[in-house]
């Protein structure tokens, strides 16, 4: 009963931190650590990608429409017939599908090519520790900066983000393989400080996680999955179903209410935590 508990523990937080700005890889490290889990846990390694997972099936679901329209489908799912290919939706939706090829490759180039570094180095205490701090000053930056006018917003939509802005936001998120910085954080106040609004930063984000998240979890799930085994399988059960339930809410609700919560205030989250975790791991 002990390990389903922890399980949900672990799912919930997957869940809450994986989409908002505040380093999921942070608040994982510092949950197993309070769980008692030693950081070379594969069983745990292991879970942490399932309800990774199951966060990524989650988004995919909150933007099936716009995954469905991008790839050149319609509403009904029906393929898009050969004289239409002319109309400006087709041509918007191939754009977009460019966006997104301009804003994940510049990352997972990198991560393939740091990927030993990320997975030895990247994870010391101290590199996460000090990528809480430096990510939650780059949010509050960001938000000042277009706050004071300093950067003009120039893309209010997802669908006006153009091909310069989609490629400086790919560079940004390279940011994000630091662990502790945080995904969204880097991609969210990137795109901000290239001129797109919030909400389009936050949806461009949210949508170029599907595959870049779906690479990494494919790629480290093809290394762990024998650790999934008969004895174990309830507990990865329950930590999927929690962490997409979490997942789905927490994008939902975030999007909601995007334009009343303030990356600042992410940032101070951040402070707290970096202090919280310099208390309770690194001491």
């Amino acid at each position: 009963m002990g390990d389903i508990i922890n399980a949900i523990i672990l799912a919930i937080v997957e869940g809450l931190t994986e989409f908002l700005p505040v380093s999921s890889s942070g608040h994982m490290i510092l949950t197993n650590k309070l769980l008692g889990y030693l950081p070379d846990n594969q069983q745990i390694i292991t879970f942490e990608i399932i309800i990774q997972l199951a966060a990524i099936m989650a988004i995919a679901l909150v933007y099936r429409e716009r995954i469905a329209s991008i790839l050149g489908f319609s509403r009904r799912t029906e393929v898009i017939k050969i004289k239409d290919l002319a109309s400006k939706d087709v041509t918007r939706r191939k754009m977009n599908l460019i966006h997104i090829a301009l804003g994940i490759v510049p990352a997972l180039l990198l991560a393939f090519l740091l990927r030993d570094v990320i997975k030895g180095e990247g994870f010391n205490q101290t590199t996460v520790l000090i990528s809480l701090v430096v990510g939650g000053l780059y949010m509050w930056a960001a938000e000042w900066l277009v706050e004071t006018k300093r950067i003009r917003t120039s893309s209010d939509t997802l669908d006006d983000i153009t091909y310069k802005q989609a490629l400086y936001i790919g560079l940004l998120q390279c940011l994000s393989l630091w662990p502790g910085y945080s995904r969204s954080g880097s991609t969210i106040a990137g795109g901000m400080l290239v001129g797109t609004s919030y909400r389009a930063a936050a949806d461009f984000s949210f949508i170029m996680a599907i595959p870049i998240m779906a690479a990494a979890t494919g790629y480290e799930l093809l290394e762990n999955y024998k650790y999934i085994q008969g004895d174990n399988l309830l507990f990865f059960v329950v930590g999927f179903i929690v962490s997409f339930v979490v997942a789905w809410l927490v994008i939902v609700i975030f999007l909601k209410y995007i334009q009343k919560i303030k990356l600042k205030y992410f940032a101070f989250y951040r402070f707290a935590l970096a202090a919280l975790f310099w208390l309770l791991v690194m001491r």
